[in-house]
């Protein structure tokens, strides 16, 4: 399978400057995979967390949980699970971010009345819920110095996350944020120019040229350039295809994040 603790690496801008601050405005984020040893404050962790819960949510709902690890025992347990990331390996905060209708189902149950939420509009409409407040979390993290980086492995082995973190019926971890003091300025990453993302009105659909025009500076940079000779592919997108997300992965981690939303509820 894959290298996710590889691929991580292998498609980040190199760093540089390490002087530099590291975050001013949304505009300054960056993924910060490298931590110092100092802990996180008991007052700036509220703080994060509050940020976290003012996001916006789905009928004022809070369809979310926290799972905020700092013991290092735990924290040792979960980086495996993300396959050894270098950003799971020393960061003093993980917090993994769950879709949660277990809370406000039992909620209903204890008001005498019947949930319906055991279902998959109420999985997306939680996980919406997670995201929005993960995304609170990491710009409160960086607004009080720390950095943060979020890891997309939390799918992959979500059924063993579960397991680890006693998370009930009714509950799905969605991603993970780890954060902490950043031992590392990276440089800001390259972003598709605002034209491949936006559609005004409605959406309007991409020729051939078009697609190669729009991916055309990115796949002009010295170190992707660099990465398609190492990797022995044709381009980046082979990259993707082959060496980062093949196809064999994908189908294997989705059969397998289903099996785990089913254990936990949400396909009945």
């Amino acid at each position: 399978m894959v290298n996710f603790a590889l691929c991580a690496l292998q498609l980040c801008a190199p760093e540089t400057d390490y002087n530099r601050p590291i975050m001013k405005t949304i505009f300054d984020h960056r993924s910060i995979r490298r931590y110092t040893d100092s802990p996180v404050s008991d007052d700036t962790m509220e703080r994060i967390l509050t940020a976290a819960t003012r996001a916006s949510t789905v009928g004022n709902m809070q369809l979310y949980s926290l799972v905020v690890t700092t013991d290092r025992d735990i924290l040792d347990k979960l980086s495996p699970l993300h396959f050894g990331q270098i950003a799971s390996m020393g960061a003093p905060v993980a917090v993994t971010v769950c879709c949660d209708v277990h809370r406000f189902s039992r909620w209903c149950s204890v008001s005498q009345t019947e949930p319906s939420y055991d279902n998959m509009l109420w999985f997306v409409n939680g996980a919406i819920d997670a995201l929005l407040a993960s995304q609170n979390m990491i710009l409160e993290a960086e607004a009080n110095g720390l950095g943060a980086c979020v890891l997309g492995t939390t799918l992959y082995n979500a059924a063993e996350i579960c397991d680890l973190l006693r998370l009930p019926c009714g509950v799905a971890p969605v991603t993970t944020v780890v954060m902490g003091h950043p031992a590392e300025t990276p440089s800001l990453t390259e972003r598709l120019p605002l034209e491949a993302v936006v559609h005004r009105d409605t959406y309007r659909d991409y020729d051939d040229q078009e697609i190669k025009r729009l991916w055309a500076e990115k796949e002009a940079l010295d170190y992707v350039k660099e990465l398609v000779r190492e990797n022995g592919t044709r381009n980046l997108a082979e990259i993707f295809t082959t060496k980062r997300y093949p196809a064999s992965d994908s189908i294997f981690f989705t059969e397998k994040y289903m099996e785990t939303l089913k254990k936990q509820g949400f396909l009945k």
